[in-house]
């Protein structure tokens, strides 16, 4: 096999991880959540709760990471957490009690945060120099997830509109299968990577302050990104949306994910400043609130065009901003901080959100919301200058 040959394949299996860890694991919920509601009887702010606990579960599992780098290589780390996600996947089909689903919903977002570590910075040096191609990489890779979204797009909506609501754990089931049809590869492709290992007491001190900006910008992104996908399909039943309206522009959604890496690569491989991320935050914010803005099919449209083309560029750029301004010894140390930080936004963004919905009877406030976080941060990561630019 072809050096270049392996390389795709390794990147698939990278794919095929943040596909399991993410699309399935954290996203395909707002899909499934309306019917779970309307199923067992829950409000906005129980709903949100759900995806709340979820990622407290990833704040737990970015915060233990950080120590497991040090200890063990993170191909092991990406293994594993494909592996459990897989299980948490097929257990959250097997119960209706809420505070059961609450603790699968907690391990699938604590098994999630060392698989998102360990795809950006495996992915980030799978070119060696190459900037570019490693962004486009790196891009690629968390574009996993939007493979998760499309084929949750394309199956749920028409799936529920005929089997009805109660058949929500069979959606859950369904994501679990189809996450051990991922296994193999994704397993095959931590196997042929290597990563090196660092002692913690050998580890190089981290200068945080510097790149307050991209922290301030990546916390913002968290609390926003995450209302949007958590209560788009709530908010399209709003609007009478049917299966087929549903179906399109969560599938466009997931189209732009993936097709992001070959819009944003240039952008992004070519700044060590915070434009990458200031510039796709933007457009994340604008797409968030276009559907409450211009609650039409045009707008709907605009809205999963901007949003799908836009939302994985953030992790993607903290993820060259840290290869391109960090020596290599301390990348993995350094996503895993990031991480952090954007595990407790998300903890924030989807109770708070609900709670908005719940207060005003429209969950679209908690859209409007989301995207005046989004545009802070924005904000804040063009304020972000290369690090040895001070």
């Amino acid at each position: 096999m072809s050096e270049d040959r392996k390389r795709l394949l390794i990147l698939l299996g990278l794919a095929f991880g943040a596909c399991i860890s993410s699309g399935f694991g954290r996203f395909a919920y707002g899909l499934i959540l309306p019917y779970m509601q309307a199923d067992l009887g829950w409000s906005y702010s129980q709903a949100g709760w759900l995806s709340t606990v979820n990622a407290i579960g990833y704040l737990v599992g970015a915060v233990a990471t950080v120590g497991l780098v040090s200890r063990f290589a993170q191909e092991r780390l990406y293994a594993w957490g494909i592996v459990l996600t897989t299980l948490t996947l097929i257990a959250s089909g097997l119960t209706r009690d809420f505070w059961w689903m609450s603790a699968w919903r907690f391990g699938s977002g604590a098994f999630a945060a060392p698989v998102f570590i360990a795809v950006g910075a495996l992915a980030s040096n799978l070119y060696g120099a190459d900037q570019k191609k490693n962004a486009m990489a790196i891009a690629l890779a968390f574009g996993g997830g939007g493979l998760g979204m499309v084929l949750s797009a394309l199956s749920f909506p028409h799936f529920f509109a005929a089997q009805g609501a109660v058949a929500w754990p069979m959606a859950w089931l369904a994501l679990g299968g189809a996450s051990i049809l991922m296994l193999p590869i994704g397993l095959w492709s931590a196997r042929q990577l290597r990563s090196p290992v660092r002692q913690a007491e050998d580890a190089p001190p981290q200068r945080l302050g510097p790149m307050w900006g991209s922290m301030v910008a990546y916390f913002s992104f968290a609390v926003g990104y995450i209302v949007y996908l958590t209560f788009l399909s709530a908010f399209l039943k709003t609007l009478g949306a049917g299966a087929w309206t549903v179906s399109l522009i969560w599938s466009i959604v997931g189209i732009g994910t993936i097709a992001s890496s070959f819009v944003w690569r240039g952008m992004i491989g070519r700044y060590r400043s915070g434009l990458p991320m200031a510039v796709t935050l933007a457009c994340v914010a604008v797409g968030s609130v276009l559907p409450v803005v211009f609650p039409t099919m045009l707008g709907l449209l605009a809205s999963s065009v901007l949003f799908g083309l836009s939302v994985f560029m953030p992790p993607t750029s903290v993820t060259s901003f840290i290869r391109q301004n960090n020596p290599p010894d301390t990348w993995g140390r350094l996503m895993g901080i990031y991480t952090v930080i954007f595990a407790v936004g998300q903890c924030i963004g989807p109770i708070a959100a609900g709670m908005i919905g719940d207060a005003f009877g429209n969950i679209g406030y908690g859209l409007l919301a989301a995207g005046v976080i989004l545009l802070l941060g924005a904000v804040a990561a063009s304020m972000q200058k290369p690090l040895n630019e001070g």
